[in-house]
């Protein structure tokens, strides 16, 4: 196992209660209904949020508060926390030019709002500077029934702990609240073993029946590490204390941080849950989907690549998607050695890594990493002698939102992986996956609408489809991206001598697919299909695409490498070929006859970029290694049909293959 890994995957968790760190400011309503939604999606029964007391005595702000706290409490439990650093010989804080004294100020809060909290937190540093005021505040929260926890304690500090266990406060304390560090922005483990056993030997000592808990934990992914924010996070749950609260659900977005003039480290604004626009990372979404003590039953997720210069392997990046998978597949049962190396962003792909990890493992090794770390990509090319670059940011939809993410994604994370494999002595070769988009939206042909599908006017386009030649005409920031990292890759060739090849692929669909409206079009037809969902067409839902099973393409890649010497340098259109067509409307009749039923759907306008016909001329690479698509549309529909309802554990008529082979004697018109 790598240095990279903090904790033993196979260790059974009995995880401590877990809670969410959170500070909502005056009128921050429709963030605290986001976070309720988001708490009730993750199963999180714990809240710690501060009340900050000139906040409370502000102008509207004891009617925010008295809105905000009985509004969390019907969903879950609020942990307040006041923070009394810097208070001097008892005055808390100035509010217009009036000195308020800290007890005041609390007894306030507690006599309005402490019917929805059991417990106080008091923040500070335990020193004789503050004694005399903590244990005011701590017997005036006795008083009206609270239970309180010390934190803000840092469990490294000998002579912190020393002067909290000689104080007068420690009779007042219920709990005492350790951090470790929210700013941590390296990979570091915590000893939480040694650190929990040292405290609860104080505590004995001086006959203390406090309980431990982690009040502030987290790790900032600004490195787009988000394996490592799931490895602290599982380093953290197995911390034998009572409760543990993690910072935080959300980043920050730049805007904000501009317009409340933060000035601090970015990396202090990426210790979240989730990306500043809302979109899941790595570990909220697998706790959404597993539950924490599901967490450690995904084996797969791990780090643990090492290198035998007698024992090569091959490379796939993105290699847990559902290309990456039927190859990988194919690879290890030839008995390759293969890393597969994916940042686990795509929902649904850590059961495809599972399932590889679970048939193959003693030949399969897994790196959970991001394709924009150079040092990583550096480190894994090191033994490779074969690379497939599949990691992509793959639909034009997310582009238009987040452009920037996109070219970093798929222009930088070409160039990394281009020069991790330059600086090898003897440079693996590369097939790098590119698109059809490379052309453009195709404005220049005509396309004439004949019955349920596009055809191109131009008779030599329709029998034959799109060739190499046609002129690269990159639309939307998706196209632009993926075009520059094709360009990219055929210049590396050229330039550094690369053994290399491009495959502008057309749609592609198989097993092991988890198909969504923005991209894997076929699987997510065939997915709402089995699930009575309506399907959502753009357009008239006559654009023909030519599709590729994905067992074809498994084949296409193999013989590329095997043929790397003469194709290197040079750019292939992939995909079915005029042979195997189909519009939307067609396939979602197919899927009817599978379903025996007819597909629902509903209409919208057509998107940015969407081309009404997109057919690949495949005959240059059937010409240079004899590749040929084996599957007809329907048979190969059929099969990705059978293994997405086996997944769901829906049983398949007998005589399924018989409708198959009635379907595959119709003859569609091209």
């Amino acid at each position: 196992m790598s240095q990279d890994s903090l904790t033993d995957n196979t260790e059974e968790i009995m995880p401590p209660a877990l809670g969410l760190v959170e500070w909502f400011r005056p009128g921050e309503h429709a963030r605290v209904e986001q976070l309720l939604a988001d708490i009730k999606q993750l199963g999180i029964n714990e809240l710690r949020t501060g009340i900050s007391p000139a906040d409370y005595l502000a102008s509207g702000g004891k009617d925010w508060f008295n809105w905000l706290i009985p509004t969390l409490a019907q969903h879950i439990n609020i942990l307040p926390y006041f923070t009394l650093s810097g208070a001097e010989s008892g005055v808390s804080t100035y509010i217009s030019s009036a000195p308020v004294q800290w007890p005041d100020v609390i007894q306030k809060i507690l006599t309005d709002l402490g019917n929805y909290f059991e417990w106080v937190e008091l923040q500070t540093e335990p020193t004789t500077e503050f004694t005399g005021m903590l244990s005011s505040v701590m017997k005036l929260a006795k008083q009206n029934g609270k239970k309180v926890v010390l934190s803000g304690i840092n469990p490294n500090d000998h002579n912190q702990l020393s002067s909290l266990f000689t104080s007068e406060v420690l009779p007042y304390i219920d709990a005492l609240g350790l951090t470790n560090f929210r700013f941590q922005f390296a990979p570091k483990a915590t000893d939480w073993k040694g650190i929990i056993g040292k405290v609860q030997s104080l505590l004995n000592q001086n006959t203390s029946t406090a309980e431990i808990w982690i009040t502030e934990a987290g790790f900032s992914t600004w490195q787009h590490d988000e394996f490592m924010q799931l490895q602290v996070f599982r380093n953290v749950l197995k911390a034998n204390v009572a409760r543990v609260y993690w910072y935080n659900l959300q980043d920050q977005d730049q805007e904000t941080i501009l317009e409340q003039n933060i000035d601090s480290d970015e990396r202090e604004h990426q210790f979240g849950l989730k990306h500043a626009d809302g979109s899941p990372k790595l570990l909220y979404r697998l706790i959404a989907d597993y539950g924490i003590t599901g967490l450690n039953r995904l084996t797969c997720i791990k780090r643990n690549v090492s290198y035998n210069p007698e024992d090569k392997y091959t490379v796939i990046t993105g290699g847990a998607g559902f290309v990456g998978t039927n190859l990988a597949k194919r690879l290890l049962e030839a008995g390759k050695r293969v890393v597969v190396l994916d940042n686990l962003s795509r929902a649904g792909v850590e059961r495809n890594l599972q399932w590889l990890h679970d048939h193959y493992e003693n030949r399969l090794e897994v790196y959970v990493g991001d394709i924009r770390d150079l040092a990583t990509i550096k480190r894994i090319m090191k033994g490779a002698d074969q690379v497939f670059h599949f990691a992509a940011q793959v639909a034009v939809t997310t582009s238009l939102h987040a452009p920037i993410n996109d070219f970093e994604i798929n222009a930088r994370g070409i160039i990394n992986v281009l020069e991790a494999i330059r600086a090898q002595d003897n440079p693996p070769s590369l097939v790098f996956t590119s698109t059809n988009k490379v052309y453009g939206g195709l404005e220049d042909l005509v396309f004439v609408a004949d019955g349920s599908r596009y055809n191109p006017s131009d008779k030599y386009i329709l029998q034959n489809g799109i060739g190499e030649s046609r002129s690269l005409d990159f639309h939307s920031p998706y196209g632009c991206s993926k075009g520059a990292a094709d360009q990219y890759v055929i210049d590396y060739a050229r330039t550094y001598g690369i053994p290399a090849v491009v495959f502008r692929m057309s749609c592609i669909y198989g097993p092991h697919q988890y198909g969504t409206e923005d991209q894997g079009w076929v699987a997510h037809f065939v997915i709402r299909a089995i699930e009575n969902e309506p399907i959502s067409i753009y357009g008239d839902g006559k654009q023909v695409r030519d599709v590729l099973f994905v067992e074809d393409l498994v084949d296409a890649f193999l013989l590329a490498q095997k043929h790397i010497a003469t194709l290197s340098g040079q750019a292939f259109n992939i995909g079915g070929g005029p042979e195997n067509t189909t519009s939307l409307l067609e396939l979602l009749d197919l899927i009817g006859e599978f379903q025996g039923q007819k597909i629902p759907m509903n209409f919208g306008d057509w998107r940015p970029g969407d081309q009404h016909y997109y057919v690949s001329d495949i005959r240059k690479f059937k010409k240079a290694t004899g590749w040929y698509p084996k599957h007809s549309v329907p048979e190969g529909v059929a099969k990705l049909y059978r293994w997405l309802c086996e997944a769901r554990g829906i049983e398949v008529p007998a005589d399924f293959m018989m409708l198959v082979e009635s379907e595959n004697t119709k003859v569609v018109v091209a």
